[in-house]
């Protein structure tokens, strides 16, 4: 799914707390214990997973809503997660990538949470899209939102307090735009393999995934 400009939050979120209708996996590292082999920092805000002395680092760029981010959460990243990130061979880095004002209030819900459910959410709201993605027809997006916070076992109250915060907009979109500025990134996911872009304008299979991490493993 490409598209190049991600949303400003603070007013969408508004909108979406006042009920307009807008428009992975398991675990969780300690990103700050990382360097990436690319020289882009892994903060402590990062979500991550695997062996933070890996000397492959795997950096995905995802957004909630995009349906090609779910199939390869779905299809691709289970197998990845098995031969590569539960092994110690490669760290992986999860990142959200606004494409719609609803990316940064998922984003936001998950932050919300324990880290420790911040994946299992993840992949929660992949697997769920119709049921809350406006791109599936979803008319009532805040309605959909708060059914899956509150699968995750948070209250109204809580989620109306986490959509309503604005300290974690401005952290959001900062991660894109420097996304973008490193990485030209023109869709999601986007996957970067020890700095470089692996897979610009398309979507990777299993096939190619594990070409990109062989080869990455190779050299280091």
């Amino acid at each position: 799914m490409s598209r190049k400009s991600w949303i400003i939050l603070t007013v969408v979120v508004a909108l979406i707390a006042a009920g307009g209708a807008w428009y992975f996996l398991d675990g969780s590292g300690d990103g700050a214990q990382a360097a990436s082999q690319s020289g882009d920092p892994i903060t402590a805000h990062d979500m991550t997973m695997g062996n933070p002395k890996a000397k492959v680092v795997f950096i995905e760029y995802a957004a909630p809503m995009c349906p090609h981010c779910a199939r390869f959460n779905a299809d691709i990243m289970p197998e990845i997660k098995k031969a590569y990130i539960d092994t110690g061979k490669v760290f992986y880095v999860f990142r959200i990538y606004p494409i719609g004002a609803p990316d940064g209030v998922a984003e936001k819900i998950a932050r919300c949470l324990p880290r420790a459910k911040y994946f299992p959410f993840m992949d929660q709201l992949f697997r769920s899209q119709q049921q809350w993605d406006p791109e599936y027809g979803v008319q009532d997006v805040r309605g959909g939102l708060l059914q899956q916070a509150r699968i995750a076992g948070m209250s109204e109250e809580q989620f109306n307090a986490c959509t309503t915060d604005t300290k974690e907009e401005a952290v959001i979109n900062q991660v894109a735009s420097d996304g973008q500025a490193k990485y030209n990134i023109g869709g999601t996911p986007t996957i970067v393999i020890n700095g470089v872009n692996s897979s610009p304008g398309a979507v990777p299979t299993l096939e190619q995934m594990r070409g990109f991490l062989d080869a990455a493993l190779a050299k280091s």
